[in-house]
């Protein structure tokens, strides 16, 4: 596991705060994603896609699970239908490391907790472990 210590920027967020089972968390996403849409604030650098997860979905009641589902933004949030609300992500000495596979399988999340963390000195804040989300766009020609 290759592991970076970062200094991540306070950042501040439209968050969808999602509540309840993972079966239903992609109905949490589309409003995040719609109001984006309505916003016109395409995944890019300047709005990226972050996943603040308070609880493993393995170990706890469906009932129980909680995440965050952001987009970083730079203006405030106007009242909405969507339920989108503004947060801050703090700023935060962090253990980065990049995740290859599916969101179903976060093995490199448990590996972090599990094995990095005892053996690396590092102690956790209370701040919830969190993902950047990162998108593959290709940019195609239009088609005459």
């Amino acid at each position: 596991m290759d592991v970076e210590i970062i200094n991540f920027p306070k950042t501040k967020v439209a968050v969808v705060e999602h509540h309840g089972s993972p079966m239903f968390e992609n109905n949490s996403i589309m409003k995040l994603v719609e109001w984006r849409k309505e916003n016109k604030l395409p995944p890019s650098e300047l709005h990226r896609s972050y996943g603040v997860h308070y609880n493993d979905p393995n170990i706890v009641s469906p009932s129980d699970y909680r995440v965050d589902l952001c987009v970083s933004v730079e203006h405030e949030i106007a009242k909405n239908t969507y339920g989108v609300v503004a947060k801050t992500i703090p700023a935060l000495r962090c253990a980065k490391v990049r995740h290859l596979g599916s969101r179903e399988n976060m093995t490199t999340a448990r590996d972090l907790y599990k094995e990095w963390l005892p053996k690396s000195g590092e102690t956790l804040t209370d701040f919830p472990i969190f993902f950047i989300m990162l998108m593959l766009v290709l940019k195609l020609k239009n088609r005459i």
